[in-house]
């Protein structure tokens, strides 16, 4: 009997709307996220200010896009770096290197789902949050919503570098670019993210030689955007500034919070044990 009863109670379990339990546990991580209040330290906080501080500058100082994009430019021939094989293999090596990235997440969930398959833990749960932030912030925000609906032409479409467009500064809706345009670079995007693995995917006594590297290689394929013409600076580093919002809120929502409350719960528990 006690085994039909198990069993019993285990479908019950199945048939629960597992989307409203999700949706619940959501509401309860956001709650504690807003109850915990926001710290000036805390990631969410520093990649909120630096989105509102680039954004103030480049559209008070909108120059400096073009200066910077110039500096890869020739008149005579245009922008020069463009087909440069080195480049161009660098430009190239990014999709093997975010596959590697995703094949390794996807892999750890998989594990830990074997380990509990209630409930993911510890790597697993981060990698969830990794890969949803790719998908929020590189698909749905940048290449869904601004770089779609904004209209900003690329540095090479522009008449100051041999184009017809017009330039338009950072956040200006235009409808010089009608898709796939220039505000802002997914490829800066993708490249800010896989520095967002490596903070939470490797661990601390790896991170201080793996960041480094990592970052060098992502801020390559940042600068080989604007070399190409494709991007103005503004595009590249309010990319990489939103992507670490958005990866930035979810860690907190999913992992910080989550923790902070459990924390909360067990020094309550000592303390009325103590009482």
């Amino acid at each position: 009997m006690t085994d039909v009863t198990a069993i019993g109670e285990q479908g019950r379990r199945a048939r629960r709307p597992v989307n409203l339990h999700t949706l619940r546990r959501g509401a309860t991580r956001l709650r504690l996220s807003l109850a915990a209040g926001v710290r000036a330290d805390e990631p969410v906080t520093v990649a909120f200010v630096t989105v509102v501080a680039l954004s103030l500058y480049f559209a008070l100082l909108p120059g400096v896009d073009m200066a910077v994009s110039a500096l890869f430019y020739s008149p005579d021939a245009g922008f020069v770096l463009a087909d440069n094989p080195v480049l161009k293999g660098l430009r190239k090596s990014s999709t093997w290197v975010l596959g590697l990235m995703l094949l390794g997440l996807i892999g750890e969930v998989v594990v830990s789902l074997r380990r509990n398959p209630r409930r993911l833990e510890g790597w697993g749960r981060r990698a969830v949050v990794l890969l949803i932030g790719l998908v929020v912030a590189s698909g749905v925000l940048v290449n869904g919503i601004l770089k779609s609906m904004w209209g900003r032409a690329r540095p090479i479409q522009i008449e100051g570098f041999g184009g017809d467009a017009d330039f338009t500064r950072t956040w200006q809706i235009s409808d010089n670019c009608l898709s796939n345009c220039s505000f802002v670079s997914g490829e800066g995007s993708s490249a800010a993210w896989m520095v967002a693995v490596v903070v939470l995917m490797v661990p601390a006594p790896w991170r201080r030689w793996a960041l480094p590297a990592v970052m060098t290689y992502a801020a390559a394929l940042s600068l080989n955007r604007i070399a190409f013409g494709g991007h103005f600076l503004s595009d590249i580093l309010l990319s990489w500034a939103l992507t670490g919002l958005v990866v930035a809120a979810l860690h907190r929502l999913a992992l910080a919070c989550p923790r902070a409350a459990r924390q909360t719960r067990r020094a309550r528990r000592r303390s009325a044990v103590a009482a």
